[in-house]
């Protein structure tokens, strides 16, 4: 039964790669990535190593994607009429 949910959860990170790779707008890419994290972390803890999870849960979807977020407002966009 739980190697359905880990089936899943691969299955989610691949979705999320290749749409993080298609995306144009730099703000969904960086929701994305963060659910990829998210994901990582849970898969981390899937394979008992909880430490692994919860760095990667702090530090990839935590501090990166706010590091990330600043860094996006700072900007602004060119769109062509």
């Amino acid at each position: 039964m739980i190697w359905i949910l880990n089936l899943v959860l691969l299955l989610f990170l691949v979705v999320c790669a290749i749409e993080v790779l298609r995306t144009k707008d730099l703000l969904s890419a960086v929701i994305i990535f963060e659910a990829y994290s998210l994901v990582m972390s849970i898969i981390w803890q899937q394979l008992a190593a909880p430490d692994t999870a919860i760095t990667e849960a702090a530090v990839g979807a935590g501090l990166t994607t706010m590091l990330f977020i600043a860094a996006i407002s700072k900007t602004y966009r060119w769109e062509e009429e």
